[in-house]
């Protein structure tokens, strides 16, 4: 595939990588989220909870779903959703508006109580995530030079295992390094890619 397949240039004239090409909210989502450090230490616990939702499916199901998500999930605030039980997790189930997975729904929950664990230990879940930034490496100028998981999405994931976090394999992990500017994965000609770190 060459380069030109990769990238599309909108009706606004700005050259983006070709996968976020399907509707307004997925541009709007590569410009300004996707591969941005995040401001607030919650959104780490979000985005690695929706990560999982989206094993299996694409990001943009995901994404269309993300008010809703916050809604049932009480904003992703890991101290609120640590304190979910029977009710929540069969209230969830019946909510047509998120995914409706009950090993996912539960894992939520666990991971929430996980999170709370990592702050105390590193004082934010920023300052843990962090660690398994990618090494420097030179920027992809086709989709598939961009890998679906790397020996430090494997580490990150190993880590949270072994503390008890679920959902977080190695490749969820790397799409989550994508999403939190953990890595710069925007092509080499997309126009976002210079304001990422």
């Amino acid at each position: 595939m060459s380069l030109i397949d990769d990238i599309r240039i909108g009706a606004d004239g700005i050259a983006r990588c070709r996968w976020c090409d399907v509707d307004d909210e997925y541009r709007r989502y590569h410009d300004e989220e996707w591969g941005r450090r995040p401001v607030h230490d919650d959104e780490w616990f979000e985005k690695v909870c929706l990560e999982g939702f989206q094993a299996g499916l694409s990001w943009i199901t995901i994404l269309r779903r993300r008010d809703r998500f916050r809604e049932v999930f009480d904003g992703f605030d890991p101290s609120t959703v640590a304190t979910f039980g029977e009710r929540q997790v069969r209230a969830a189930l019946r909510d047509a508006g998120i995914i409706r997975h009950e090993g996912k729904i539960r894992s939520t929950i666990n991971n929430a109580a996980r999170a709370l664990d990592l702050k105390r230990e590193f004082g934010s879940l920023g300052q843990f995530f962090i660690q398994f930034a990618e090494p420097e490496k030179s920027a992809p100028r086709r989709l598939a030079d961009i890998p679906a998981k790397t020996e430090t999405s494997l580490a990150l994931s190993k880590a949270l295992r072994s503390r008890g976090w679920t959902f977080v394999g190695p490749t969820t992990m790397y799409a989550m390094a994508q999403s939190m500017g953990l890595v710069n994965d925007h092509l080499v000609s997309c126009d976002t890619r210079t304001r990422c770190p």
